[in-house]
């Protein structure tokens, strides 16, 4: 039950989009030797609740796989949150 310096060696993050292909959602598969991989589905106009109120907002559906082994749960959702942020105001990118 525990990982070996070998078994972690050219781990990677790996984004995929399926968006093209009107995918709004799926579930990415880690190959071995990944330590997490990013599902990015199509990016679509939805209903949303803005301020009480539903409007229409582009929404796009994000599916974060990742090994256990490496990094538990918390940590990967902090990192999900903030690619949220950042996809909602990429002014901070700069």
């Amino acid at each position: 039950g525990r990982l070996t310096e070998a078994d972690s060696a050219g781990g990677v993050f790996t984004v995929t989009n399926l968006g093209a292909h009107r995918i709004d959602a799926f579930t990415p598969l880690l190959e071995p030797g990944q330590t997490a991989i990013l599902g990015v589905g199509r990016a679509r106009p939805r209903p949303a609740a803005v301020d009480g109120q539903v409007a229409v907002r582009t929404l796009v559906a994000l599916s974060l796989t990742f090994d256990h082994r490496v990094v538990d749960g918390e940590p990967a959702a902090a990192f999900l949150d903030d690619v949220i942020a950042l996809l909602e105001d990429p002014d901070r990118l700069r």
